[in-house]
């Protein structure tokens, strides 16, 4: 059974927002001041380019190939089976680990210590049933979350532009190219939600028009926003933002506008779970996707007839990352997540480019930029996040090559 197309611009722009204006908006200064040092903007500014690149190659790809499943599907179609599911995978993978990232962020701002772990669970069983319930609804819930997340921002960059004037901030640490690229890999983890509107490619009213126009609108709206918070942050803190673990609350406080921090803190606990809401939703698309082709267990295919929603994927998807968070380490989950990320947009980035004539939409060197951008912010990730990515990713490989061989075995149809 088909999904129902339901979502209008306006909501495909609001998913990908919900998922760039996130958690990282309020949490990644730190890190990123921490290895970029002064080269902070240039990070951004390589980040904001590589995400940029990614964008056209995914909405180029989205206006040809309108369907659930973003790169997995358009890997498929112009690369073959095999690119398509290790894009697939990585998607899956690394937006599992998002998702774990996200609910312990909601549970840091909205919880004391002890109650963080229960309350991060909640949060994904409750989103997790949001999205079982239709589309539009995750559409609504995540406009109303984007609101609030802009509300905080707008209060952290009235405070910063009080202090402004007469700050005197703690000089930025020095920068080196190492540093400012894995800046620019912490900020682009930030960036990467725009594939969301990709993957709902059966959902979105006239997606050959709209989930292009969508990408672009919400890029270049989240890069502004972050242009303005990291230079608040630069500008307010300096090099104490370094050693921040709220550094958008500490602007706040530095500009004396202290009643305005539980402002702050609720904008943050919104930003996480508009983030994880969309994130759940993407995983569960992807999901489907893959089950239709069997590279995941065929019983996730299923389409719930009444709501029209993929609800046996999104459910799956809701108890892996609530086994995650059982075991889950953050700074781990960022960097797993990372990897998956940046193959998938690899990937998306050498289908674009080996697309026809007639479906180009913009210049060919712009996917080489993306693709090469993607493996040179991979390979500055830490080591054990690319160590442990490429096991994971090889894992995969192997189960669907032992899927395939047992097909043939049997002597029935195979995808590959």
């Amino acid at each position: 059974m088909p999904l129902a197309r339901r979502l209008t611009l306006a909501d495909a722009v609001s998913i990908g927002l919900g998922s760039m204006i996130g958690a990282g908006v309020f949490a990644v200064w730190g890190p990123a001041v921490g290895a970029a040092g002064a080269g902070l903007l240039v990070s951004l500014v390589v980040a904001g380019f590589v995400a940029f690149c990614n964008a056209t190659s995914s909405a180029q790809l989205a206006a040809v190939h309108p369907v659930s499943g973003g790169t997995y599907a358009y890997g498929r179609a112009e690369l073959g089976p095999w690119w398509g599911f290790v894009a697939g995978w990585c998607f899956v993978i690394g937006k599992l680990a998002s998702c774990a990232a996200m609910a312990i962020t909601v549970s840091a701002y909205a919880a004391p210590s002890p109650w963080q772990r229960p309350v991060a669970i909640a949060t994904v069983v409750i989103l997790t049933a949001v999205t079982s319930f239709g589309v539009t609804r995750t559409a609504r819930v995540t406009q109303v979350l984007v609101a609030a997340t802009l509300v905080g921002l707008l209060v952290v960059l009235a405070a910063a532009g009080t202090v402004l004037p007469h700050a005197a901030p703690a000089p930025l640490p020095g920068w080196s190219g190492y540093g400012v690229l894995q800046a620019a890999g912490l900020l682009f983890f930030a960036f990467a939600g725009y594939a969301r509107i990709a993957t709902m490619g059966e959902e979105v009213r006239d997606p050959s028009r709209t989930i292009p126009r969508a990408i672009t609108i919400a890029l270049a709206t989240a890069l502004v926003v972050y242009l303005l918070v990291g230079g608040a942050v630069a500008l307010t803190l300096g090099g104490a933002a370094a050693d921040s673990t709220s550094p958008l609350a500490d602007v706040v406080a530095v500009a004396g506008w202290g009643a305005a921090s539980p402002v702050v803190r609720i904008a943050a606990t919104a930003a996480a779970t508009g983030a994880l809401l969309a994130l759940l939703s993407g995983i569960g698309r992807t999901t489907l996707a893959m089950a239709r082709e069997r590279d995941l267990p065929g019983l996730l295919s299923a389409v719930d007839p009444r709501h029209h929603v993929p609800r046996r994927a999104q459910l799956a998807a809701g108890l892996v990352v609530v086994a995650v968070l059982l075991v889950a380490d953050l700074r781990g989950a960022i960097g797993f997540s990372s990897f998956g990320v940046l193959v998938y947009y690899f990937i998306a980035n050498v289908s674009a480019f080996v697309q026809r004539r007639d479906a180009r939409r913009y210049p060919k060197p712009l996917q080489v930029l993306g693709a090469i951008g993607c493996l040179v912010l991979a390979g500055s990730l830490p080591p054990p996040s690319v160590l442990i990515g490429t096991a994971v990713v090889v894992v995969g490989v192997a189960l669907r090559g032992i899927r395939i061989g047992w097909d043939r075995r049997r002597g029935g149809t195979t995808t590959a």
